[in-house]
């Protein structure tokens, strides 16, 4: 259940973040990805490290208003300060001592889906079926993004 769980959550929360319409679902997410970029604001245990990793995501974030690869990033980053607050911090939720962990393990799923650009189910069936009738993929809006970034 410790893995498990995680994965779930995550799934959830793809499920019910897909059902905005775009471009109303990336800026939603954005949101989500700055709020958990200060997740830790309140007790975290790392000083003014938590204020210049919330400047970060709040910067990340604010790019992921127009870039589902920036809101990738921003789990990504949220998934590594996890892991140091499992380690060195103290975990997100100050009853939950795993909570960190579970969290490190929730968000790289989350920063998937994002960098696939946030796909409604519908839209992942039709890639799916695209891809299985070619024989190939049908170019992720992930190559997109990176482009951005690249800029």
């Amino acid at each position: 259940m410790r893995y498990l769980m995680p994965v779930v959550i995550s799934v959830l929360y793809a499920l019910l973040m897909s059902l905005p319409r775009e471009p109303h679902r990336r800026r939603v997410n954005a949101v989500m990805v700055a709020g958990a970029g200060a997740a830790y604001l309140s007790g975290g245990g790392l000083g003014g490290w938590e204020f210049a990793f919330t400047a970060v995501a709040t910067y990340v974030a604010y790019r992921g208003l127009e870039s589902w690869t920036f809101i990738g990033v921003g789990w990504l980053l949220h998934t590594a300060w996890d892991v140091v607050h499992h380690f060195k911090g103290h975990p997100i939720i100050p009853f939950a001592h795993d909570s960190s962990f579970g969290c490190a393990i929730c968000d790289p799923v989350i920063a998937l889906w994002c960098l696939w650009g946030g796909p409604s189910p519908r839209e992942l069936l039709r890639r799916g079926r695209r891809a299985m009738s070619s024989g190939a993929g049908d170019g992720l809006p992930l190559s997109e993004g990176l482009d951005r970034v690249v800029e």
